[in-house]
């Protein structure tokens, strides 16, 4: 810094401390009894300021620094106001960070075993499909919509109140079909391999837990494999000709107005198509129809497929309904009280969702 710079700036840090104590003493004159030290210093310092005298008005700065720095000080802050600040603080952040960024939910059903259990705790990314404006539908920013295989928080279409988590088997412009527990997707069978046939999981019925048996699969959909539940009797003989899987069954697609109790549409619901490719089949398990999934929407389903309730029941899911994406799981438990934590899942915290 050349000495002309250096003038220029213990001029211009005169000037603001010459200001600072003006005030205080129009302000306050007494100063705790000490206006006497401060006045002289602050005369001096004017006169050298006035009189371009450089070495005058170095002697006194660090003099009148210093007494601005003890008299007219601003009052420290008490401890619990700084506890009451910082509290502030973090509650608007956490606030901030659950509207825009990440929530916590809980899975609160069976419908997607064994991917996700009852009493798991997850965390979910709301950022990556578009930050919503809090208590509306209204996105903006959206970096870019679900995919195949995704799992994902959701809005029910036909009771928005409600929060649910399924995995996203298809998109727009997707075809759906369901037959003995095989799911196609545009015409072609989603690779399904058998890992057990006849295994259980423990499912929470009205508050009594029971066993229910169930064969377990893996399932490849875009860049995502994960593990299903269906029930037992898929792999252990013939499926029925007609099973409560089986999907598209009915005249009319789904929707809110067929598949909920108050039989009315969804505002933002569009209905997508049935399309009937083989009107005649040999075989029961043989595709007939499918659906199509309207512009805008997914179609989503629980991993648990004999135990959900979805979309092959209330229709397709609106992308404005969607809220996020599954990231892991942050805590698990089945039950627990404070004199007993064994029914603590230790080995799932931390698991990502896939």
């Amino acid at each position: 810094m050349n000495a002309r710079r250096l003038d220029r700036r213990i001029k211009k840090e005169a000037r603001a401390l010459l200001k600072e104590a003006k005030g205080a003493l129009l302000k306050k004159p007494d100063l705790r009894g000490k206006s006497g030290e401060l006045k002289p210093v602050v005369d001096a310092t004017e006169a050298a300021l006035g009189k371009d005298d450089l070495v005058g008005l170095r002697r006194q700065l660090p003099v009148l620094d210093a007494l601005v720095d003890e008299l007219i000080q601003r009052p420290a802050k008490s401890a619990m106001g700084e506890r009451v600040e910082s509290l502030v603080v973090a509650v608007a952040l956490a606030l901030t960070l659950r509207a825009f960024v990440i929530e916590a939910f809980k899975i609160p059903s069976s419908s997607m075993y064994p991917t996700l259990e009852i009493g798991d705790h997850i965390f979910v990314n709301k950022f990556i499909y578009g930050l919503r404006i809090p208590w509306t539908s209204t996105k903006f920013l959206e970096l870019r919509g679900p995919k195949r295989g995704e799992v994902i928080v959701f809005m029910q279409p036909c009771e928005r109140e409600r929060d649910y988590i399924k995995r996203v088997v298809a998109t727009a412009g997707d075809t759906v079909e369901v037959r003995c527990g095989m799911l196609y997707v545009n015409g072609t069978a989603v690779p399904a391999e058998l890992l057990d046939a006849a295994t259980s999981y423990d499912d929470n019925d009205m508050g009594e837990w029971r066993s229910r048996p169930v064969s377990r699969y893996r399932e490849t959909a875009g860049d995502y494999s994960y593990e299903t539940f269906h029930d037992a009797s898929h792999a252990v003989g013939p499926p029925h000709a007609e099973e409560h899987s089986d999907f598209p069954r009915g005249s009319y697609p789904p929707s809110c107005a067929t598949g909920s109790q108050n039989g009315q549409p969804a505002d933002n619901q569009a209905l997508g198509e049935l399309v009937e490719t083989n009107p005649d089949p040999k075989d029961a398990c043989t595709p007939r129809m499918h659906y199509v999934v309207p512009a805008g929407h997914v179609f989503a389903m629980g991993d648990n497929r004999d135990n959900s309730n979805d979309s092959r029941f209330w229709g397709s899911v609106p992308l404005d309904n969607v809220k996020g994406k599954a990231l892991f799981i942050w805590l698990s438990y089945k039950d627990w009280s404070l004199t007993d934590w064994s029914g603590f899942r230790w080995s799932r915290i931390g698991n990502f969702v896939k």
